[in-house]
């Protein structure tokens, strides 16, 4: 009896290839597998990598320095501008008009300086010449009438005996009591003379003293008034609106005709080649990361990856900065892995393959050996 006649299904004469092949396939692709997977191991060991990363950038807020009215506005929002370029003006007029008096008085200091050194060369001189030629001579006068006094004195004591003796006229010994008398009212006078000179001199020294306070106080004057000037010309100069950096204009708030204090922002520049990435990883993930190391950072928008560096690791947790730190006290502590932000440097030659813009999706990649 044959199988056909039992209804019973003939073997397939090829079922034991099949199972060959099979066991091969298994015992190629399990060596092959292995090693992928320890290359995979080998490759990614030494590699740490988060998708929280965005690109970050300096925001440099652009503010007005003085009150007045908006004149113009040159720029326009993601408008690129260079350092220096102007942005906005403000109209100059009222701070010219303060200007131009601050000039004026400045000028009327200075004429009332030059006043003041020459009353003080006046002073000067005119004490010079009392405290020299007038009391020299007012002592050498009083030196003459005091040698006259001397002698008429000794004249008169020569004089008293013959008179007493009536050697001589009564006329002629009266005459010389005169000429003595003469003699001590003009040293008298000469003395006073002295005194009435040295209390000039002194008083002269004063003046001297007075003219040197006044120089003084216009010279505060003319710096005062020099200070003004210079303020003024300082806000002129703020009248008109510089770029401080190369950047694109963002979040435009100023529009021509309308009236700015100081202080109040007008608009955002943002240097787009001065940016960096900002990747939060894992706290886990930090132990062996420290800044100098290699990094990859892949840009969402195109998939570009740029190669960096870190630059430097936060000293707190990005939650332990939030405006709303985390009370761990309240008895409700659930323990959540926490991210500390690192600091990205793109180099230099990779920034020139994509426009990074701060807000940017990037997924940074840090190779720890």
């Amino acid at each position: 009896m044959n199988q056909e006649s039992t209804g019973q299904p003939l073997p397939s004469p090829s079922g034991a290839p099949e199972s060959s092949k099979a066991l091969l396939a298994l015992k190629i692709g399990t060596p092959i597998v292995l090693l992928l997977a320890a290359g995979m191991w080998f490759y990614s060991r030494n590699r740490v990598s988060t998708d929280d990363a965005q690109v970050d950038g300096h925001l440099v807020p652009v503010s007005c320095r003085v009150y007045g009215t908006v004149e113009n506005v040159l720029v326009e929002d993601n408008q690129a501008v260079k350092a220096g370029d102007p942005l906005v003006v403000v109209d100059p007029r009222d701070i010219q008009a303060r200007l131009d008096q601050a000039k004026g008085s400045l000028a009327q200091a200075q004429a009332q300086l030059v006043a003041a050194k020459a009353d003080l060369e006046r002073a000067r001189v005119a004490y010079q010449q009392a405290r020299s030629s007038d009391i020299e001579t007012a002592r050498a006068n009083a030196d003459s009438k005091k040698a006259s006094l001397d002698k008429a004195k000794t004249d008169l004591q020569r004089m008293k005996p013959l008179a007493d003796r009536e050697e001589i006229s009564a006329l002629q010994f009266d005459g010389f009591r005169t000429q003595a008398e003469v003699a001590d009212s003009e040293w008298r006078a000469a003395q006073q003379r002295l005194g009435s000179i040295q209390r000039e001199a002194d008083i002269r020294k004063v003046a001297v003293g007075a003219a040197e306070a006044r120089l003084a106080s216009a010279k505060a004057q003319v710096d005062m008034a020099r200070a003004s000037q210079e303020g003024l010309d300082l806000q002129f100069g703020y009248t008109k609106i510089l770029a401080p950096v190369d950047g694109v204009v963002t979040r435009k708030l100023v529009e021509a005709g309308q009236t700015i204090q100081p202080g109040q922002g007008l608009l955002t520049l943002i240097p787009l080649h001065r940016t960096w990435v900002t990747a939060n990883f894992k706290e886990t993930q930090l132990a062996r990361m420290k800044p100098g190391q290699e990094a990859e950072v892949k840009v969402d928008m195109n998939g570009v990856v740029l190669k960096g560096r870190v630059d430097s690791i936060a000293g707190s947790t990005g939650s332990r900065m939030s405006l709303m730190p985390p009370e761990n006290a309240v008895g409700n502590f659930v323990k959540v892995v926490q991210r500390i932000p690192v600091k990205i440097r793109i180099d230099e030659a990779e920034a020139q393959k994509v426009i990074l813009r701060p807000g940017m999706n990037v997924e940074a990649t840090v190779i720890l050996n």
